[in-house]
């Protein structure tokens, strides 16, 4: 080719690449802001980018008034702003439902998972037990282990205490279970579990602990069962996997004190009732029980009435009246609030377990089915465990 031909191609391709002609193609700009975004006196501001949008809302189970949905306003720019609160201090999930469809925060990179989904979350500094403060951190590790009974590899989230790197001593191990939709990453993410921990070990007010948080779905969820496997499967596909798989996984690859007194589990919803199945069916096991806003289902009847349902009692009869595998409990403790929908499961199991002669602490707070009372509970049940040994 000749050479003036050569620069003629040379120069029509970089007219086609050049600033001029990219910028003719790209979308313009969006204009700059933030969110979220948390001011001192702890309100949060919203905010996202859809200039062709026709109705925006931010959706949140947490923050008040977002429950169904709080409808944004629109700017002249095309970003669509919310503010709630002042808002009590702690972790919060959101998203946004842009003309029906769910969509994260595209400005905000923290996220919480779930067991189908994922949700944009904002945090709102002031808490004295969950905020990030200047003490010894420990860490929390995404793990993965061999199941055995469902055939394939699953995940947990293991909280080690300040100091465990070190490679000496052994540790009292506190396995947590996370409630129905949401996964082993709930606890340390909106939960802020290792937060917590670190806040009570430095205070003096916790033992230092392996905390050990499963992931309670066994596939995919739904309600009623539509599209995943259903409940009564999970929970006992769950338990099989506990017992079998990951507990003896903890056992053999850290540093725990592997018995009885200091072994505990607890549970929120969900979780509340797998904790009964697994501590009451190995109670020999199990020196601590925590259940938060949760019991034994169907305990109180049919919700359209009936008569209850004894089937869990039955089934651990045998369990509930030995008054020698009963010594070893130390602590069985329930809390619950008072909108909660859980509120007569709840004093219904502790009302039987209590015909058993098992002591029950049981405790009734404000609020309803949310982490704004699952974080309280965590806060008041830890520093219960492992005492005086």
């Amino acid at each position: 080719m000749r050479p003036i031909a050569i620069l003629s191609v040379l120069a029509g391709l970089s007219a086609l690449t050049s600033p001029a002609a990219s910028a003719q193609d790209r979308p313009p700009r969006p204009p700059a802001f933030a969110s979220p975004e948390v001011t001192a006196e702890k309100k949060v501001s919203f905010r996202i980018h859809a200039p062709k949008a026709e109705k925006v809302q931010l959706s949140s189970s947490d923050l008040p008034d977002a429950g169904r949905g709080l409808d944004m306003t629109k700017s002249d720019e095309g970003v669509w702003e919310a503010t709630v609160g002042p808002v009590v201090p702690g972790a919060y999930r959101y998203s946004f439902n842009v003309d029906g469809l769910a969509v994260i925060d595209p400005r905000n990179p923290a996220t919480s998972e779930a067991n189908n989904n994922t949700f944009s979350l904002v945090y709102v500094p002031g808490s004295e037990t969950s905020d990030a403060k200047d003490v010894p951190h420990g860490a929390v590790a995404e793990v993965v282990y061999p199941s055995q009974t469902l055939q394939r590899p699953r995940r947990m989230h293991v909280y080690t205490p300040p100091g465990y790197e070190k490679g000496e001593g052994r540790f009292p191990v506190f396995y947590l279970l996370h409630g129905a939709t949401d996964s082993d990453a709930s606890w340390s993410t909106i939960g802020r579990a290792g937060f917590i921990l670190d806040n009570l070990i430095a205070a003096g007010k916790a033992r230092p602990m392996i905390v050990v948080m499963p992931a309670g779905h066994t596939g995919p969820f739904r309600f009623g069962g539509a599209g995943g496997v259903s409940f009564e499967t999970q929970m006992a596909q769950f338990e099989q996997d506990f017992v079998k798989d990951l507990k003896p996984y903890i056992e053999t690859n850290y540093r725990v004190i592997a018995d009885r007194e200091h072994r505990a589990i607890a549970g929120l919803s969900m979780g509340g009732a797998q904790t009964l199945n697994v501590a009451f069916g190995h109670l020999d096991e199990y020196g601590a029980v925590g259940v938060f806003s949760s019991g034994v289902f169907g305990i109180t009847g049919g919700p359209n009435g009936g008569a209850p349902d004894t089937r869990w009692e039955d089934a651990h009869k045998s369990t509930l009246d030995d008054a020698e595998l009963k010594k070893g409990l130390r602590l069985v403790w329930f809390g619950c609030g008072k909108d909660d929908f859980l509120l007569k499961t709840s004093q219904a199991t502790v009302e039987m377990l209590k015909r058993h002669q098992i002591d029950v602490v049981s405790r009734d707070t404000v609020g309803g089915h949310t982490w704004l009372n699952w974080r309280d509970y965590l806060v008041e049940f830890a520093p219960l465990l492992f005492q005086g040994k």
